[in-house]
């Protein structure tokens, strides 16, 4: 990108991979592969950027997910990987600040296709009143990357979830 364009102004690291399994079943390749895939990889190219940006006063965006506050059965890797990343992030902002801001964002249930065949329950359970779609955490990644208008805001995690990570559910019988 640099030689491209001259200089590199903002990094977004949206790698995600879940293994849904027993923590009994799941494999120590199997963890690593989940690690290094979302949490490894952030930590690269955070390295390997880091000059640039800090010539650019950039900012980078990670995107981890509620998974870092909450937990589904069988998805230690996933959600240990997504809190390291929340936690990398504030360390970065720490780090590499005040020349490069750099935060988090944690959706919750994002919608990536046929949104339109989800149930009308999926989207009541939502203090929002919706799933998401991709272009809930599109604006909130490019808000931040913005340093004219998200100039101040470093170190911080967005959860975008519709609300749910504060919403309690009891099953009823």
């Amino acid at each position: 990108m640099v030689q491209r364009f001259g200089r590199l102004d903002g990094l977004v690291s949206n790698a995600g991979v879940m293994i849904r399994k027993p923590l009994r079943g799941l494999t120590t390749a199997e963890w690593h592969s989940v690690i290094d895939t979302n949490l490894t990889a952030a930590f690269l190219f955070a390295r390997a950027a880091e000059k640039q940006l800090r010539k650019a006063r950039g900012a980078i965006v990670t995107v981890a997910s509620t998974r870092a506050q909450m937990s589904e059965p069988n998805t230690e890797s996933y959600a240990a990987s997504k809190g390291g990343l929340a936690a990398l992030s504030h360390a970065l902002a720490i780090s590499f600040g005040p020349h490069v801001r750099v935060n988090c964002v944690s959706p919750g249930w994002i919608q990536t296709k046929n949104h339109a065949a989800l149930r009308r329950k999926d989207h009541a359970q939502h203090p929002a009143g919706r799933v998401g779609k991709p272009a809930d955490i599109a604006e909130i990644v490019g808000w931040l990357l913005d340093g004219d208008r998200s100039g101040f805001v470093t170190g911080a995690n967005f959860i975008v979830d519709g609300g749910m990570t504060r919403r309690m559910i009891y099953e009823e019988d």
